[in-house]
């Protein structure tokens, strides 16, 4: 399990954030047409409140640094490059179609940067994609960095107090949007999601559901999926039955004989850091107390690359790619 989903909450603000970011001072009333295009066009000021931090917007941001990989991809996606100052902490490869925009932008860790060296890159918004992006520990969380004139954002999925799925994937990519002055760009991106889920639903309808258990990591116990994130939901439309929904949290530690009771016919391993697929394989074979877990007897495994499994714009494409997995009788052509 790495560190962005067992670090814990990252503090949240309580007071509502004012956080004016006009550029040298200007009023962007007197700003040019052009000028006002070139930093979001119309509909500043805008005002969001993202998990209890609320922000008011003047124009939009121009220097943003993004920690956690879905949150990066999920500019790249609105084709935010232009807008992104530096980038931290990747759980594994970026998309193929993201790779030269993202070749373009400073890595400014391989983890998250310290307080100092996230400051050095200037950046006036900061967007994390698990609470531990803003840890309080490490000098990071929203409010400082308020004080410092930054303006932050939390992906949905790590605040969000209950079931997670495709609905906060919208609010996400159009509030993201809506924040830079390119609203239009999360509609089109939206509609060809909705287009891609409704095409696998379709070739899934009257599918047997298999029960899955997800593998993230784990030895005395096991870590896997619970119902409140996007992997269960991802589950569900691509055609398969998370054994531990009823886990209310996103992530959550079980014992391996609640695992062996509730019988899964697939596993699903996560595929991130240093523990290679094959290695987790091998683990789970090698468990005399799973060997009469139907997915062990069989080996019936699947694998998701971490960066699929939480809230940004792979979300449709891992639907595809796992309900190929569960159901390789209805593969896509």
């Amino acid at each position: 399990m790495s560190g962005p989903r067992r670090a814990p909450r990252a503090l949240a603000a309580t007071a509502a954030l004012l956080l004016p970011l006009t550029a040298c001072g200007a009023d962007s009333g007197g700003q040019t047409e052009a000028a006002q295009d070139a930093k979001g066009g119309e509909g500043f000021p805008y005002t969001v409140t993202n998990c209890g931090v609320k922000t008011t917007f003047e124009q939009a941001p121009e220097r943003a640094v993004t920690m956690n990989q879905h949150v990066t991809e999920v500019m790249l996606a609105l084709g935010l490059e232009d807008r992104m100052a530096g980038t931290a902490f990747l759980d594994d490869k970026i998309l193929p179609e993201y790779r030269a925009a993202y070749d373009r932008i400073e890595v400014v860790a391989d983890a998250y940067p310290s307080y100092e060296k996230l400051i050095a890159t200037t950046p006036d918004f900061v967007y994390g994609g698990y609470p531990s992006a803003f840890d309080k520990g490490s000098g990071r969380e929203r409010e400082a960095l308020a004080k410092d004139g930054i303006a932050t954002r939390l992906n949905v999925e790590g605040c969000t107090d209950g079931p997670v799925g495709v609905k906060e994937l919208r609010k996400e990519l159009r509030e993201v949007a809506r924040t830079f002055g390119v609203p239009e760009r999360a509609e089109k991106l939206i509609a060809e999601q909705e287009k891609q889920l409704a095409a696998t639903a379709e070739r899934l309808k009257g599918a047997e559901k298999p029960a899955v258990f997800v593998f993230d990591s784990g030895d005395s116990s096991a870590f896997t999926a619970g119902g409140h994130g996007i992997g269960n939901d991802l589950i569900s439309r691509a055609g398969g039955r998370n054994v531990f929904a009823d886990l209310d949290k996103s992530f959550g530690d079980v014992s391996w004989e609640k695992v062996v009771e509730r019988e899964p016919e697939v596993v699903v391993i996560y595929d991130y850091g240093g523990t290679p697929v094959a290695a987790k394989k091998k683990q789970l074979l090698n468990d005399p107390a799973l060997k009469d877990v139907p997915a062990i007897l069989n080996e019936r495994f699947a694998v998701l690359p971490l960066s699929s499994a939480v809230l940004g714009p792979r979300v449709p494409d891992a639907v595809d790619e796992l309900a190929d997995q569960l159901h390789p009788d209805r593969a896509a052509k």
